[in-house]
């Protein structure tokens, strides 16, 4: 069973993701406290981040033995094939050993295909997403259309959002690339997956080339709340807070029920100075949740302008 995370936890978690590949990777997840130091957040990666299953390669034959189903034994006593982040009891473990010998056994393509998508739909359960990603793959090399392509490319952008070390940030944010990619090139006015491409580029070598795709969202819709949120991330990443400020203004006129952006819109208002419009910013955060941690976290920032 999939942990609903508090908006303030997922946030630190993406922050994590965002320093492993030099600041420049973050996605709209939650809130992170902007005060806690890289080293800090590394440490909340290590226990809760690494969503995404275990070993370091996904694809093919391989997601079975990095993110599959593991022995009871192993994930009750956090053997060394454990991955702590998930839920998955008994049941589902023999559940998923199960579909992944009827998988194996499959006697064509079109019975192996419905099998990899109930397969796809256990492992998001219990949030092995690149797990999820492959077989959902195998469903859309099946059947290929947009919506297959961007069902698997969606589940290996999440665990590329939560994957907790560089290595797995550039996989998984190949495998969302190459998919996305098939996306568009039936659907190039898919804004969403567009800005997802444009996200995973900020974990590759062509970091600009993600900018360039999220500037082209936005030329086509300028009021795309996510578009929005993730250039006001990256401008506070590069220190430029006044074109932060901008955004995060831009993303609470479009939304001003967006938490994120009126969190944000309270930290970069702060770090040009402007103290009353940014308690004013955190306040409004604060009103829209009822997040424990996202008020502790209001509290704190609204303590440092005094």
């Amino acid at each position: 069973m999939a942990t609903t995370r508090s908006a303030a936890h997922q946030l630190v978690i993406l922050a994590v993701a965002l320093a492993l590949i030099g600041g420049l990777f973050v996605l709209p997840k939650g809130i992170m406290k902007p005060k806690e130091s890289r080293s800090e957040l590394s440490k909340d990666a290590a226990k809760t981040g690494n969503r995404d299953g275990g070993g370091p390669a996904t694809n093919g034959s391989k997601t079975e033995a990095s993110s599959g189903p593991v022995s009871a034994n192993a994930t009750e006593n956090n053997g060394p094939n454990a991955a702590p982040h998930t839920s998955a009891t008994p049941a589902q473990r023999k559940e998923l050993a199960r579909l992944l010998a009827e998988y194996k056994a499959a006697p064509n393509s079109a019975t192996r295909a419905t099998v990899a998508a109930t397969l796809a739909r256990r492992y998001e359960s219990v949030e092995r997403f690149d797990s999820a990603g492959y077989y959902l793959e195998q469903v859309a090399q099946a059947n290929p259309n947009a919506q297959a392509w961007q069902h698997a490319a969606d589940a290996y952008f999440q665990a590329f959002s939560f994957a907790a070390t560089d290595e797995r940030v550039k996989l998984l944010g190949g495998k969302a690339r190459e998919l996305y990619d098939k996306v568009l090139k039936d659907e190039p006015g898919n804004l969403d997956a567009k800005t997802n491409l444009g996200m995973a580029y900020m974990a590759s070598d062509n970091p600009v080339q993600g900018v360039t795709l999220l500037r082209e969202v936005l030329e086509a819709d300028p009021r795309n709340e996510k578009a929005l949120y993730n250039m006001g991330i990256l401008a506070v990443q590069s220190n430029q807070y006044d074109k932060a400020v901008k955004r995060f203004q831009d993303l609470v006129k479009v939304n001003p029920k967006n938490v994120n952006g009126q969190f944000y819109l309270g930290v970069t208002l702060a770090r040009t100075g402007a103290k009353e419009e940014a308690k004013a910013a955190f306040l409004t955060a604060k009103s829209l949740s009822a997040d424990p941690a996202l008020a502790a976290s209001v509290d704190e920032e609204i303590a440092k302008l005094k």
